[in-house]
């Protein structure tokens, strides 16, 4: 019976030490983009919004996939992979509002997930969808965006989520505030515009997505 109990011991004092290690460069980049990649939408948030009797967050899709295709001239070395994000917002009596980035996700030595987005303006909105087949960027010519400065997603091991804050000058009294939180199953998107102190964005709490 001894021997059983210290087996068991040793097993599980095993699986929590495990638990604890930090994940790997190439494994925290793996779980990152199994965290990013897929359809989301905020439709849950909106039917509670309902119940309560206000609307306060616009409808909103994510639809991301990995665009690494679509992506030429790559550098052999890149250590990161591309994602196409397609981006939906409606608001009640509005047109709806369609936002495509390309992100580079990337890691550092640091444990950090590092976030790049680059321009698109040479590119009509209706071209930049996943489904498009004859989409493709050339990465020699990509230039990241000169006003989002990037985002850092760190990995919490207790709550598996990944997380950020990134706080962004614009200039004129311009700022724009990046807060993100994200599990398996949602992600937790703050997007915050400010201009000289005062909130230009209609809400100030994050819209929550789920995984379809």
């Amino acid at each position: 019976m001894k021997i059983i109990v210290c087996i068991a011991t040793t097993c599980l004092l095993a699986l929590n030490l495990s638990a604890q290690q930090p994940l790997s460069g190439n494994k925290l980049l793996k779980k990152f983009r199994e965290y990013i990649t897929g359809d989301f939408d905020n439709s849950n948030q909106l039917v509670e919004e309902m119940k309560a009797g206000k609307i306060v967050h616009p409808l909103s899709v994510h639809v991301n996939r990995v665009a690494d295709e679509k992506v030429l001239n790559k550098p052999l070395d890149l250590n990161g992979f591309f994602v196409l994000e397609e981006s939906y917002y409606l608001n009640e009596g509005k047109v709806m509002e369609s936002k495509p980035y390309l992100f580079l996700f990337t890691h550092r030595p640091s444990g950090i997930i590092h976030l790049t987005t680059y321009q698109l303006t040479n590119y009509k909105k209706e071209e930049l969808r996943n489904d498009n087949t004859s989409l493709r960027f050339d990465f020699l010519t990509l230039t990241p965006s000169p006003t989002f400065q990037g985002a850092d997603y760190t990995w919490n091991p207790d709550n598996k989520t990944f997380s950020t804050v990134s706080v962004n000058d614009l200039g004129n009294g311009l700022k724009f505030t990046l807060s993100e939180t994200f599990t398996s199953t949602t992600l937790q998107v703050m997007e915050l515009l400010e201009k000289n102190g005062q909130r230009l964005t209609s809400y100030d709490t994050p819209i929550i997505y789920k995984r379809r």
